[in-house]
């Protein structure tokens, strides 16, 4: 009998980049690069679990941005066109290196992969959520939802409509998609504040995450930790993030993706080929970029990029067993050490970033995949578990308040607040005080009902905390800012057109087309709840 549970928690998520107005945008391939090296790598993983009779547990959030996108028609046939070329520059890479021994293995790998996931992509129709929603539909993956656009709720408290506009909206798009209300939600960045899990528990979601410092701060501090789920006055119930676990994987210095024998990432043929060869595959300028084939591991410590050794997926993949089975004894460990210490069976829930398996960690699908068939067969001191089926078979929980919290930098709001990205909140906040005042109007014709629709879309797109997170990273700022104005000047523009009752019907319909999520959104969504 376990005695104990674990909980892996991945958050899919991708701002919604879709640039129907170009032929090509730089940041489109976000969305391309995360199909290639994660989604359909964790798609392929699932598959071969439930071939091999693994009954695995998982649990999944699939944000409205990213769920639009995959489902997207012009997005889908450019990113066939992104895989047809990869395709095409693998096959030359092969033939190049025809006569060195290594570097042809290592071409005919991307070969092999790039061939996968072709299979997979065209086994679908181009359609991963259904692919996704099959497991969920087979109890092995627990989807849950997210922000509308993932904007960072503490910092839009002011305005509970605009709060609840995020949650709703999430709510209605992912019934839309996956045929059912969600039962859990990932705040978007875990960020939390006292009250939101009234407007949750009104959405009618039973559950949420949060960073394991809102727990261990709740009211009154929680008899067992982070290690057990706590129930709000609302029902509504909170898992927070185990630090240890967590810092296996994340920490840049003691962290696994960090082995000598795992591949660099910043290491690319793009920038490493001659310019006239790789010419044709990087962008329509000319200018270099990641093309997603990497022939580096990361070597040593210290190392310059000039300096790195050879991959090879083979050791590599040795290593990711190996690390498998470390986290597995670790987790084992601190299973019967908890459950020695509380006299009760413990959860250990463990909330990554998808993107991390597969895109920044290679060989992150690897260890998911060893690790799911290790706890299967090698231990029987902890279950896998998803968080509905856990709330399932464990109702009765301590009640308390969670403490206000975030995962990032120091653990509350200052990574979303703070000197690279303060001069958009005043926009934001007048933006949303304005999209609340329209929301009590009753539209004058079609014209103006799909206008103010538009509003609303243009408000959550600006609301993204992506955004902002650029801005304080420093990677690819001008576009994080250009984004952010972009959707407020269409915003505001829309709002003094319906104010002064003459709606641009070609100007609308033309940013219709761009910014198309949500396209059953009602605005009323804004009204006072």
């Amino acid at each position: 009998m376990a005695i104990g549970y674990l909980a892996l928690v991945l958050h899919a998520h991708l701002p919604f980049v879709r640039h129907p107005e170009s032929d090509y945008v730089l940041e489109e391939e976000w969305l391309f690069e995360a199909i290639t090296e994660t989604y359909v790598p964790l798609l392929m993983m699932f598959e071969g679990l439930k071939r091999d009779g693994v009954d695995f547990k998982l649990t999944m959030s699939m944000t409205p941005p990213l769920v639009s996108m995959l489902r997207d028609p012009l997005l889908q046939e450019r990113y066939d066109a992104h895989l047809a070329q990869l395709e095409e520059l693998t096959e030359m890479e092969v033939e190049r290196n025809v006569h060195n021994g290594h570097l042809r293995y290592l071409a005919e790998h991307y070969a092999r992969e790039f061939n996968h996931v072709r299979q997979v992509w065209e086994q679908y129709s181009g359609d991963l959520v259904t692919a996704f929603k099959q497991y969920q539909d087979s109890n092995n993956l627990e989807i849950i939802t997210c922000g509308a656009t993932h904007g960072y709720l503490p910092l839009m408290k002011m305005y509970p409509q605009a709060v609840w506009a995020q949650i709703q909206v999430a709510c209605e798009h992912y019934e839309e998609n996956f045929g059912r209300p969600p039962r859990g939600i990932w705040l978007p960045e875990c960020a939390y504040y006292e009250g939101l899990e009234r407007m949750l528990a009104d959405a009618g979601l039973r559950y949420f995450l949060t960073d394991g410092h809102g727990i261990l701060y709740a009211r009154p501090r929680p008899r067992f930790g982070s290690y057990a789920p706590i129930f709000t006055e609302t029902g509504v119930a909170a898992f927070g993030r185990d630090h240890e676990s967590s810092q296996q994987v994340w920490s840049s210095q003691v962290g696994y993706p960090g082995a000598a024998e795992y591949r660099e990432f910043y290491r690319d043929l793009g920038w490493d080929a001659e310019y006239e060869y790789i010419k044709p595959y990087v962008m329509p300028n000319g200018q270099r970029k990641n093309v997603g084939i990497k022939y580096h591991k990361i070597t040593g410590k210290g190392l310059g990029l000039s300096e790195k050794e050879w991959y090879d997926p083979y050791w590599a993949r040795e290593k990711a067993a190996e690390h498998a089975s470390n986290f597995m004894f670790n987790r084992e460990q601190q299973v019967q050490y908890l459950h020695n210490l509380t006299q009760r069976p413990p959860i250990i829930v463990s909330p990554y970033d998808a993107e991390l398996f597969g895109h920044w960690w290679y060989e992150g699908p690897w260890f998911i995949d060893y690790l799911f068939r290790k706890s299967w067969y090698d231990q029987s001191t902890y279950e896998m578990t998803h968080l509905a089926d856990y709330l399932q078979t464990n109702p009765s929980q301590q009640v308390c308040r969670p403490s206000q919290s975030s995962w990032g930098y120091k653990g509350f709001h200052e990574y979303w607040l703070n000197e690279t990205n303060s001069w958009i909140y005043p926009h934001l906040h007048k933006a949303a005080e304005r999209m609340i005042e329209l929301a009590k109007r009753e539209p004058a014709d079609e014209l103006e009902w799909k206008a103010l629709n538009q509003a609303a879309r243009e408000l959550l797109l600006a609301q993204s905390s992506d955004w902002a997170f650029i801005m304080r990273t420093g990677t690819m700022v001008p576009y994080a800012i250009r984004r952010t104005r972009s959707h407020l000047m269409r915003f505001n523009k829309i709002w003094e057109d319906v104010n002064q009752g003459k709606v641009d019907s070609g100007w609308l319909e033309k940013v219709e087309a761009i910014d198309n999520i949500f396209p059953s959104i009602n605005y009323r969504v804004y009204r006072p709840v």
